[in-house]
């Protein structure tokens, strides 16, 4: 057995592709290297973000309380406390048997999201829940691009709480 056979459990830091007769050794010690492919980027905070609804009142509120208890699919955090929802807006018709539109500008974590669809119609549909909203909108916007820096406090608790290092 090599000095640096991966199966040899003592040669935790190195092993031989064996398909390729390559020596590779890994130096705990040295210092990461971020990935060619990714501008890494500090943001800092966009102004005005992560928008909670934290000063609506009336029916405004009604909507961002029912966003609040959109979860990503993926996590159970709210939506609004990833920093996800940008802006809800109401249009009130233009008479009485129009109602009141609920438009909901949103981001998602990347422009790939597979589950795009489905968090766009769980938003769509929480905004029209409560009373007194006759139909809901959800625009899609990539600028400001998320990040990290767009979670709420409450966001970076919940996600601790589901075991990511935030």
């Amino acid at each position: 057995m090599s000095e640096h056979d991966r199966t040899d459990p003592s040669s935790e830091f190195g092993s031989t592709d064996q398909d390729h007769d390559v020596d590779v050794t890994i130096d705990p010690d040295a210092d990461a290297t971020p990935c060619a492919y990714t501008a890494y980027v500090e943001r800092g905070e966009v102004e005005g973000l992560p928008a909670t609804g934290e000063h609506a009142t009336g029916l405004e509120k009604d909507v961002w309380d029912a966003l609040y208890a959109v979860e990503d699919p993926e996590m159970p955090v709210s939506i609004v406390d990833l920093g996800l929802i940008y802006k809800v807006e109401l249009e009130a018709g233009e008479d009485d048997e129009d109602g009141t539109h609920a438009r909901v500008i949103m981001t998602l974590t990347y422009t790939g999201c597979p589950a795009r669809s489905m968090l766009t119609d769980e938003v769509e549909a929480a905004a029209e829940s409560p009373g007194g909203i006759d139909s809901a909108s959800v625009e899609l916007v990539w600028s400001p691009e998320w990040s990290l820096d767009m979670v709420t406090d409450q966001g970076k608790t919940d996600l601790r709480e589901f075991g990511l290092s935030v």
